[in-house]
């Protein structure tokens, strides 16, 4: 997509928001995100698309992320069905907080801390 194009797109946004008051969030399509993490792949700056789209940088970082994600399943001869994917998604999830909680109650009961739950059970 040309420059022009992408910065007509962007005007145009930017109007509806503003024609709304700034008060509503405008939607994003799936095919303005696929732009805007194919930018982003290319090698444009995450601050800079962030700026230029007013979404978060975490939110296009995330979309990336979910971009990539959904292009590996394509990949695979037996693809995982998405509920399993989001289940093996929270699982290791729940493995790393788990991990985090176990290292900061040892560092609470090594300084001594009253308030360790390890030393109240």
């Amino acid at each position: 997509m040309s420059g022009a194009v992408r910065e007509a797109r962007m005007e145009e946004d930017q109007r509806a928001e503003r024609a709304a008051g700034g008060k509503r969030e405008v939607r994003w399509s799936a095919r303005r995100k696929e732009e805007l993490v194919m930018r982003l792949l290319r090698g444009e700056s995450l601050d800079l698309l962030a700026r230029e789209s007013a979404q978060p940088a975490g939110r296009t970082a995330a979309w990336r992320e979910e971009f990539l994600a959904a292009g590996r399943e394509g990949l695979k001869s037996r693809p995982q069905p998405a509920e399993d994917r989001e289940l093996s998604d929270a699982q290791r999830k729940i493995g790393e907080q788990a991990m985090e909680i176990d290292i900061l109650r040892a560092l609470l009961e090594k300084k001594g801390d009253p308030q360790s739950p390890r030393r109240s059970q």
